[in-house]
C-alpha cells in the first residue's frame, strides 16, 4: 500500500509516547518499545498518517525522509521530547507500505547520516536498506499449540531441535536458483520435521541483515524479520503452520555485538551511542563488529524489548542467544592491554551480566512455558541456573565440550581410540552442572572444517556406520539434542549458505540408511521417558561399565521416575563385533532390543541380536543379573526391559 494522500506538515501535537514510556525508556526499564517507538499508523481526527519516533540524544535535528516526500531532507521534521533523548512527530497521509530513513544531524562536527529505523517492523529487501511502515496484524490459528507448549518446552520434555538455515535448506533451481519463501517453507519443513521426529526447529536468524554471508549473525534489524523470504505476516505464517503440526520454534538471537554498516546502530546520533565508545569495550576484534553498551540504560530497554518482541508478537517458544562468552568476558580474544578491567580489577563485563539476568528473569516472567539457551563455550558457572541463586537465568546451556570432545574422539582411526576413551566418559564429570543441549551445529560444518560424515574415518561403509553410531550415542546421553540441516542424512560437502542442501544424495542407500536412523532416534527418544524425562537430573543416568578402553566399548542406563523405563544402550566404537559379550543389567526377564544401528534398514551389515536377549542370573558390572549379548561393528544398541 502506498500513501492515501500526500503527506501534510508534521504535528507535534500527536504523541504515542506518555511521560511514563519516556521515564521508563530512560531508566532501562521499558521492555516494549516496539509498541510506541519507531513508525506506527494512526488515524487521528480522520486523518491517516504515521507517529514517528527515534532516540537520538546527541542529534542537532532529525527529519523522516522517504518515499512520501522523495527522500528530502528538513521537510518533516520531527521534535525532541523534554530530555529523554527521543524525538518524535505525527505525518499525515503517511501509510503503510511508505518507505523511510531517519536523517540525523549530529552536534558533533556537522556530521549528518541516514538511518534505517533500529525499531522498524520491516524493511527494504537487501541490498536496498530503508524500513518499511508495516503493522504486525495476523489472525493466529496455533492455539491449541499454545496451550499446551509448556509441557512440550519442558526440561522434562523430549526436546531434539532441527536447526535450520532459512535460505539454504532448500531451494528452487530451475527459478534460478533461489531460496523458498517463508510460506512456500512452511508445509514442506513442518512436513519434513513431522516425519524425523524433531520437536522443534531452530532458524539461524531471521532478523534483517545486510550481509546473507553472515549468516544473520550481524544484525540491523532487531524488530523485522528479513525481507528476502517475505512479509512479518509470512513469517508468522511459517510460525504458525509449524505449530499446528506440533513443531516448537526457536530463534537464534544476537545482543552480542552489530555490524559497522552506515545505515544501521553504528554510530548511530553522531556518538557511539549503541556502542562503547572506547574500542578496547565496545570492538570486536574478531568479527570486526560493535559492541553495545550494556551500562547505557536505553541500549537495556531496546535489547530487552527486542527479546520480548518476538516472543509477544511471533509466538516463538525459545531464544538461542549467540556468543554469551563474548559478552561475559571483557578479554574475550584480547591480549593484554587490549581490554579495560571492571570497577574491581576483574574480567567479568558486570554489565552484560546484569543485562542477561534481567533478560531471562523477564523472558520467563512474561512467558514461563519457554526456553532460552546460552550458547556459552565457557566453563562459566549456573549459566542455566536461578538467578535467585546467583545463575544468569538460562533455561538451557549448549554443551560446547561435549561437542569438541566428541568428534575429537570420533575424528580418530578405530585402532587408536582406546587411547581417547576419556573424551568420551570425561562429560559425566560435569554433565548435571548445568541444563545441557547437545550440539552438532552449522559452526561443525563451516570455514573448512568439511561435512560430519567427512570427519569420519575408514572406507565409506565404516564412515556411516560411525555417523550412525555418534547419533545413537548422543541420543543416549543426558542433554537436549540439535543436529544441523544436512546431517541428519549425511551431507557430503561442507554447507554452503548459498545453495540448496545435497537432498539429491538420497537416493543412495548409505545416505538414506542415515535419515532412517536419525529418524528412528528421534522417535525413540520422544517414546520413551528413560531417555528424557530426567535429561537434567542426575537420576537419570547411571554408568553400567565405562572403563572398557582395551575394547572401545561403553555400556550405560538410563532411567525416568518409572524403573520400568529403563532403557540400556551399548555402544561398539571399534569395527571388531564382539559376541557373546556380558553386561550387568538391574534386573531379570527379557530385554528387547529397540534399536540397533547396524542392522539393514540402515544400511548396515545386519548383526545383531535377534530381537532381544534374556538375562541371566549371573552377577556382572556389580548387578544381580546380565546379558550375554553380540556388540555388532561399529553399532549402537538399545534395550529395554519387557
Amino acid at each position: 500500500m502506498k500513501e492515501t494522500s500526500s503527506p501534510q506538515p508534521v504535528r507535534y501535537d500527536v504523541h504515542l509516547l506518555t511521560e511514563q514510556d519516556l521515564y521508563l525508556f530512560n531508566e532501562g526499564s521499558h521492555y516494549r518499545i516496539y509498541e510506541k517507538m519507531g513508525a506506527h499508523r494512526l488515524e487521528v481526527e480522520g486523518q491517516v498518517g504515521t507517529c514517528f519516533s527515534v532516540w537520538a540524544p546527541n542529534a542537532r535535528q532529525v527529519s523522516v525522509i522517504g518515499s512520501f516526500n522523495h527522500w528530502t531532507p528538513n521537510v518533516h521534521m520531527l521534535r525532541p521530547r523534554g530530555s529523554s533523548g527521543i524525538w518524535e512527530g505525527f505525518i499525515p497521509g503517511v501509510d503503510k507500505g511508505a518507505q523511510y530513513k531517519f536523517q540525523i544531524a549530529s552536534t558533533q562536527h556537522g556530521h549528518v547520516a541516514d538511518k534505517a529505523d533500529p525499531v522498524g517492523l520491516w524493511h527494504e529487501k537487501p541490498p536496498r536498506t530503508a524500513s518499511v511502515v508495516w503493522e504486525l496484524d495476523y489472525a493466529w490459528d496455533d492455539q491449541p499449540w499454545m496451550s499446551t507448549r509448556a509441557s512440550r518446552d519442558s526440561l522434562q520434555a523430549p526436546i531434539s531441535i532441527y536447526e535450520v538455515h532459512l535460505g539454504s535448506w532448500m531451494r528452487v533451481p530451475e527459478e534460478h536458483n533461489r531460496p523458498l519463501t517463508y510460506r512456500e517453507l512452511a508445509p514442506r519443513l513442518a512436513d519434513y520435521a513431522q516425519r524425523m521426529y524433531f520437536t522443534h526447529v531452530e532458524f539461524l536468524p531471521v532478523m534483517e541483515h545486510p550481509f546473507y554471508g553472515s549468516w544473520g549473525y550481524q544484525t540491523t534489524g532487531y524488530f523485522a524479520p528479513t525481507s528476502r523470504f517475505g512479509t512479518p505476516q509470512d513469517f508468522m505464517y511459517l510460525v504458525d503452520y509449524l505449530h499446528q503440526h506440533g513443531i516448537g520454534v526457536i530463534l537464534d538471537w544476537v545482543p552480542s555485538h552489530f555490524p559497522s554498516d552506515s545505515h544501521g546502530l553504528a554510530f548511530f546520533d553522531g556518538t557511539h551511542l549503541y556502542e562503547h565508545s572506547d574500542s578496547r569495550k565496545g570492538f570486536h576484534p574478531d568479527w570486526k563488529t560493535h559492541i553495545f553498551n550494556y551500562g547505557r540504560n536505553e541500549v537495556r530497554s531496546f535489547l530487552m524489548s527486542s527479546a520480548m518482541f518476538w516472543l509477544d508478537k511471533y509466538h516463538v517458544d525459545g531464544l538461542r542467544v549467540d556468543a554469551v562468552a563474548s559478552m561475559l568476558y571483557l578479554d574475550y580474544s584480547r591480549k593484554a592491554g587490549e581490554w579495560l578491567p571492571n570497577e574491581y580489577g576483574g574480567r567479568e563485563n558486570l554489565e552484560a551480566i546484569g543485562f542477561l539476568r534481567r533478560m531471562n528473569e523477564e523472558a520467563y516472567k512474561e512467558h514461563p512455558e519457554i526456553q532460552t539457551m546460552a550458547e556459552e563455550s565457557t566453563s562459566w558457572p549456573m549459566v542455566s541456573r536461578p538467578t535467585h541463586l546467583g545463575g544468569l537465568g538460562f533455561g538451557l546451556k549448549w554443551d560446547m565440550g561435549w561437542m569438541h570432545d566428541t568428534l575429537a574422539y570420533f575424528s580418530q582411526d578405530p585402532i587408536h581410540r582406546k587411547y581417547h576413551h576419556n573424551q568420551l566418559t570425561f562429560r559425566m564429570l560435569y554433565s548435571f552442572h548445568e541444563n545441557f543441549v547437545l550440539p552438532l551445529s552449522h559452526d561443525e560444518v563451516v570455514h573448512g572444517k568439511g561435512s560430519l560424515i567427512g570427519k569420519m574415518p575408514g572406507d565409506e561403509w565404516q564412515r556411516f556406520a560411525n555417523l550412525r553410531l555418534l547419533y545413537g550415542y548422543m541420543f543416549a546421553q543426558p542433554g537436549k539434542k540439535l543436529l544441523f540441516m544436512g546431517d541428519e542424512f549425511g551431507q557430503v560437502r561442507e554447507w554452503a549458505h548459498d545453495s540448496s542442501l545435497e537432498w539429491h544424495v538420497l537416493q543412495y542407500p548409505l545416505h538414506r540408511g542415515v535419515q532412517f536412523w536419525v529418524e528412528q532416534l528421534n522417535r525413540l527418544y520422544r517414546q520413551e521417558p528413560g531417555l528424557h524425562q530426567l535429561d537434567t537430573d542426575p537420576a537419570g543416568f547411571e554408568w553400567v561399565d565405562c572403563n572398557d578402553s582395551a575394547a572401545s566399548t561403553i555400556s550405560l542406563l538410563r532411567k525416568s521416575k518409572n524403573p520400568r523405563d529403563t532403557i540400556l544402550a551399548v555402544f561398539n566404537f571399534t569395527p571388531v563385533p564382539r559376541e557373546e559379550y556380558r553386561i550387568g543389567v538391574p534386573i531379570g526377564g527379557y530385554w528387547r532390543e529397540l534399536l540397533n544401528s547396524d542392522a539393514k534398514d540402515y544400511a548396515g551389515s545386519g548383526l545383531g541380536n535377534g530381537g532381544g536377549a534374556m538375562a541371566e542370573a549371573k552377577r556382572a558390572h556389580g548387578r544381580p543379573f546380565s546379558l550375554s549379548i553380540t556388540l555388532p561393528p561399529l553399532g549402537a544398541l538399545f534395550f529395554k526391559p519387557e
